[in-house]
C-alpha cells in the first residue's frame, strides 16, 4: 500500500433486521417492475413483450410458415429471459389460447391446451407465429419509435415496451401478483375501447361515465353474462377497484310432452368446464342441489352442457337460481387497475386515466416515428443529391474512380460532395447506372422534400397530431372491430340479479329430522322427530345436551360463548349413523368458546341474550342470522366475561338466576331491544355471576325443571323486583345448577 495512502473502510456488523429490510425491497421493486404488473402503455409484462421480440426477430409473421415453440422459447430465455423454459412456454400458450386471451397474439398449430383445463402439449411438438393483432403491437420498432436496452448480458438489444398500435391493456386484460400488490384486469372489446378513445381525443375532460357510455364493460372471450348493476360498474371504474358478477350462458331446450332441459353453451372465464361439471356432480352427490336431477358434458368444438331437472314443474329460473348460487356458473371477476405508468411507477388508476396514458403513449410513438422518418428523409435527399452530380459528370466521375488509388478525397473535393455523398457513389453498382435519370432522380426529391414538410408541419402541430393519432384508433377499429369475427362482442350486458332472491328453502326437500348436539358439541340430525333418544349413542364421556325436533328446511342456531350467533342449514348436518361431526368444523368457532345455546330459527321471533356479568338485551331473531361461516356478533363481550344465557323473548318477565343461587323477576319491557352491544345490568352481585335467564308470564307462573318432570311456582311476590336488584334466594326445590332446564 502507498505511505499516506487511506486505510480501506471494512464494514462493521449490520443488524439482520435493517440487512433484511434493504434486500427485501430491492426483491420487492425488482417484482413490481421487472416481473409482474403490466405496463399501462402496452399493457404487457416483459416476458410475454419477449416472446413476442423473439418471435418477430424470427421472422414468424402471419403470411410466412409456423417454427417449433421450442426454437421460440430458446431464443427467449438464450438471449433475453433468463429464466426457467417452462415459465416462458406457459406464458407463449396463453397468448395463443382464444379462450384465455380476448385477441390472441400467437397463433399455434397443435395442441395449445383447451377449456376443460387439459395443458398443451411439450414445446417440442407444438408451433407458432405471430397473428395480425400482435405485428400491430409491434409496428415502429424499426423507426425508433421506442427505446431499447441491453440485454442480460449486453449481447442484444430489447425494446423497453412495444409502440402498440393497439390498446392492448384494457384490450386483452392482464393480471399479476406482486409483493404487496397485485393487478387484475378483465378483457374489453377493442372496437368499444376505440370509440371511447376517440371521444376522450375529441374531449379531454371526458367523464368516467360518459366513456362508459362506449364500453359499458368487459368482453370475456368465453362470453357468458354479464349481471351487474350499472352503478357497481361505474364505481369499478371510477375508482379503478371493483368486481363483476359473470353468469354461464343457457336456454331452455323444449323435450316434447311438457319435458325440457336446460342446455348451457357458455360458461364464465376462466372456469374449467371438467371441474365445473364434477363439483355440480359432487353438490348433487350430497343432495344439496335438490332441484337437478342429473348433468351431462355434450360439447364437441362448441360448450354444450344439459342440466335435467328433477321435475318438469319446477320454473327453470329457479332451478338456474340454485346453481348460480352454489357452483362456478356465476362467478366474481375483480378489477385491480394497478399498473405501471410511464415513470415505471406502481399505482391504482380510474378508466380515463388508462385510457389517457395509452393515447399519451401513442403521441409520444408518432412524435418519434415522425423524427425517425425525418433524419431518414435528410439521409435519402442528401444521397439523391450526389446521384445528379453522378449523373450530370458521369464520364468524369468514371474517370476519377479508375484512375485515383484514393478517389472519395479528390470526388469530394472535385465537386464539394459530403462525405455520405461520396460514399454514397462509390458503393454504386454498374447496373445502378442505367437508373441515373434526372426525372427520376427529381420526382423522388420532390415527393420526400413534399413529405418532410407534411412531417414539420405535423410536429409543430399538435391538433394535427391528435388528428392523426385519432385516424390510426379508427384503422385499428377497421381491423379488429365489431364487424370482423374476432371483434364482435361476446359477452352479452345483463341486467343484475332482483333483490328477491330465491329461498334457499324452496331448493330444498321438506323433510321432519331431530337435530341431536352432545355436550362436547358434535352435531347430527335424525330422521324424523324422535321422542325415545334412549337409544341414541355417543362417545365415551359425552352425553346429550339439546335434543331439537326441526325440518330440513329450518335454520339451526348456535350461540356461542363468544357472544356471536352462527347459523346451520339443517339440510347440512351429518345423518344419524355414527357420532355426527364437531360444531368447530361447520362454523368458526374457536376451540376457547363453547356453545352457550342451540336453538331452531323462527322468523320474527325476538331473543334474549345475556353475558356472565349480568348484562343483557333483547334482539330480534332475524338481526342474528349470519351468512358466512364466521359468524355474527352480537353480544359485545371482553376479558373473562363470555356469553352466558340465550331465551326466547315471551310472556311478560323475565328471571335472572345467579352462580350465587339469588334470583330476581322483573317486567320484560324494561330490557331494551338492540342489533348489538353490551347491554343493560340485569342483576348486581358481589361474587360469582349470572347463570341462566328465561322469559315467561307473570300470571302462569314460573317452571323450571326438576329432574325428570317440571315444576312450577306461582307466588312469586318475594322475588318480583326492578332490574339490576341483587334478588333473593331461589324458591325451595329449584336446582343447585342455578339453570331453568
Amino acid at each position: 500500500m502507498a505511505k499516506g495512502a487511506a486505510t480501506p473502510t471494512i464494514p462493521t456488523d449490520v443488524s439482520l433486521e435493517s440487512a433484511l429490510s434493504e434486500r427485501y425491497l430491492a426483491y420487492a421493486l425488482s417484482t413490481i417492475t421487472s416481473r409482474s404488473l403490466p405496463d399501462v402503455r402496452d399493457g404487457l409484462k416483459p416476458v410475454h413483450r419477449r416472446v413476442l421480440y423473439a418471435m418477430r426477430q424470427l421472422r414468424l409473421d402471419p403470411n410466412q410458415g409456423f417454427k417449433k415453440c421450442a426454437r421460440v422459447v430458446g431464443d427467449v430465455i438464450g438471449k433475453y429471459h433468463p429464466h426457467g423454459d417452462t415459465a416462458v412456454y406457459d406464458a407463449m400458450v396463453r397468448l395463443a389460447q382464444e379462450f384465455a386471451v380476448r385477441y390472441p397474439l400467437v397463433e399455434g398449430q397443435g395442441n395449445f391446451g383447451n377449456v376443460d383445463g387439459d395443458s398443451a402439449a411439450a414445446m417440442r411438438y407444438t408451433e407458432a407465429r405471430l397473428t395480425d393483432y400482435a405485428l400491430a403491437m409491434l409496428e415502429g420498432l424499426d423507426d425508433d419509435a421506442v427505446d431499447f436496452r441491453e440485454n442480460y448480458d449486453g449481447s442484444e438489444k430489447e425494446p423497453v415496451l412495444l409502440p402498440s398500435a393497439v390498446p392492448n391493456l384494457l384490450a386483452n386484460g392482464a393480471s399479476g401478483i406482486a409483493v404487496g400488490m397485485a393487478s387484475s384486469i378483465p378483457p374489453h372489446n377493442l372496437d368499444e375501447i376505440c370509440q371511447a378513445l376517440n371521444h376522450l381525443i375529441k374531449y379531454p375532460k371526458a367523464t368516467v361515465d360518459k366513456l362508459l357510455s362506449f364500453m359499458p364493460g368487459p368482453d370475456f372471450p368465453t362470453g357468458g353474462v354479464l349481471a351487474e348493476t350499472a352503478d357497481n360498474i361505474r364505481a369499478a371504474y371510477a375508482s379503478g377497484r371493483g368486481s363483476f358478477r359473470l353468469r354461464a350462458r343457457w336456454e331452455k331446450e323444449g323435450l316434447g310432452r311438457g319435458q325440457w332441459q336446460i342446455v348451457v353453451t357458455e360458461i364464465p372465464y376462466q372456469v374449467q368446464k371438467s371441474r365445473l361439471v364434477e363439483k355440480i356432480a359432487e353438490l348433487m352427490q350430497v343432495k344439496k342441489l335438490p332441484l337437478l336431477e342429473d348433468i351431462r358434458d355434450e360439447s364437441a368444438a362448441d360448450i354444450r352442457l344439459i342440466l335435467v331437472p328433477r321435475s318438469r314443474s319446477i320454473e327453470p329460473e329457479m332451478l338456474m337460481e340454485m346453481l348460480f348460487q352454489h357452483t362456478d356458473l356465476e362467478s366474481r371477476i375483480g378489477l385491480n387497475l394497478n399498473v405501471l405508468n410511464a415513470d415505471i411507477v406502481p399505482g391504482v388508476m380510474d378508466l380515463r386515466t388508462a385510457l389517457q396514458s395509452y393515447l399519451d403513449h401513442r403521441h409520444e410513438v408518432l412524435v418519434r416515428r415522425s423524427k425517425n422518418r425525418l433524419e431518414k428523409i435528410a439521409h435519402r435527399l442528401e444521397v439523391l443529391a450526389g446521384y445528379m452530380i453522378v449523373y450530370l459528370n458521369l464520364d468524369e466521375v468514371i474517370a476519377i474512380i479508375r484512375n485515383e488509388d484514393e478517389p472519395k478525397p479528390v470526388l469530394m473535393k472535385r465537386w464539394k460532395l459530403s462525405e455520405t455523398q461520396a460514399e454514397a457513389i462509390l458503393n454504386m453498382r454498374l447496373r445502378s447506372l442505367r437508373k441515373l435519370e434526372e426525372m427520376v432522380i427529381r420526382e423522388e426529391m420532390e415527393e420526400l422534400e413534399k413529405e418532410q414538410k407534411d412531417l414539420n408541419r405535423l410536429l409543430k402541430d399538435k391538433k394535427q397530431r391528435w388528428a392523426r393519432i385519432a385516424d390510426e384508433v379508427a384503422d385499428v377499429r377497421k381491423r379488429f372491430g365489431k364487424k370482423t369475427e374476432l371483434g364482435a362482442r361476446r359477452t352479452t350486458i345483463g341486467d343484475a340479479p332482483s333483490a328477491t332472491v330465491v329461498p334457499i328453502t324452496a331448493m330444498i326437500e321438506r323433510e321432519p329430522v331431530t337435530v341431536i348436539c352432545s355436550e362436547k358439541g358434535w352435531l347430527r340430525a335424525l330422521k324424523g322427530h324422535v321422542d325415545d333418544l334412549a337409544s341414541v349413542k355417543f362417545k365415551d364421556g359425552d352425553r346429550l345436551a339439546y335434543a331439537l325436533p326441526a325440518q330440513t328446511t329450518d335454520k339451526l342456531l348456535v350461540f356461542g360463548t363468544n357472544g356471536r350467533f352462527y347459523t346451520i342449514g339443517c339440510d347440512k348436518l351429518p345423518g344419524g349413523r355414527g357420532h355426527g361431526e364437531p360444531v368447530r368444523l361447520m362454523v368458526d368457532l374457536s376451540n376457547e368458546h363453547d356453545i352457550a345455546h342451540l336453538l331452531i330459527h323462527q322468523p320474527d321471533r325476538k331473543l334474549v341474550v345475556a353475558s356472565s356479568d349480568g348484562r343483557g338485551f333483547v334482539v330480534p331473531e332475524n338481526d342474528v342470522i349470519a351468512q358466512t361461516r364466521t359468524g355474527k356478533q352480537v353480544l359485545n363481550v371482553s376479558g373473562d366475561n363470555e356469553a352466558k344465557a340465550c331465551c326466547i323473548a315471551e310472556g311478560d318477565s323475565i328471571a335472572v338466576v345467579g352462580r350465587n343461587h339469588k334470583m330476581v323477576i322483573f317486567s320484560l319491557s324494561e330490557l331494551p331491544e338492540m342489533a348489538r352491544g353490551r347491554g343493560v345490568k340485569l342483576q348486581s352481585y358481589k361474587d360469582g355471576g349470572l347463570s341462566d335467564v328465561k322469559a315467561f308470564t307473570l300470571a302462569d307462573g314460573l317452571s323450571w325443571k326438576s329432574g325428570d318432570r317440571m315444576r312450577t311456582e306461582t307466588d312469586l311476590r318475594s322475588w318480583v323486583g326492578k332490574r339490576a336488584q341483587a334478588g333473593r334466594l331461589a324458591p325451595k326445590g329449584f336446582p343447585r345448577s342455578h339453570r331453568f332446564g
